[in-house]
């Protein structure tokens, strides 16, 4: 009893070692991604294409270049809380770099539209801690669809 009772404990010191786990803790699920990333990812987007439709109508940069900061802004803070470094510009998003204004402020105020109603979503089911944030960067959503007017 006492030669099985030793070889048990030689083996649970040593699994560790061979990297066996007897208590399974090697085939833990991976963490689920941050409810906030899609968050992030579309504050960059935004960011960007308020960038781009500002580069492609000069006259529109003076009115635009605040909200994309803005959403620049939101996307830094947000990468702060989930403790992930913002990537580099990416390319820029289609849509808001024709030749018509018009057009370029009806595909910003549909993507706001939509970031907004994302944000709402999330703030809503945000924890506590993450609510304010996540209720400012709606609200200050609704504001961008009103300066677009």
């Amino acid at each position: 009893m006492l030669r099985a009772g030793g070889l048990l404990a030689l083996g649970a010191a040593a699994a560790p070692l061979t990297g066996c786990d007897p208590f399974g803790r090697e085939d833990a699920a991976p963490r689920p991604p941050d409810p906030l990333r899609p968050l992030l990812d579309e504050s960059l987007a935004l960011a960007a294409a308020y960038r781009a439709a500002a580069a492609a109508h000069a006259d529109l940069a003076a009115r635009l270049t605040p909200i994309a900061e803005a959403h620049q802004a939101h996307a830094a803070e947000l990468a702060r809380v989930l403790g992930v470094d913002l990537p580099s510009a990416g390319a820029t998003p289609s849509g808001t770099t024709g030749t018509d204004p018009d057009a370029a402020i009806a595909e910003l105020q549909q993507r706001e539209r939509v970031g907004r109603d994302a944000a709402v979503t999330a703030c809503a089911a945000a924890p506590a801690a993450r609510a304010a944030l996540v209720g400012s960067i709606a609200a200050a959503r609704a504001t961008h669809l009103e300066a677009l007017k």
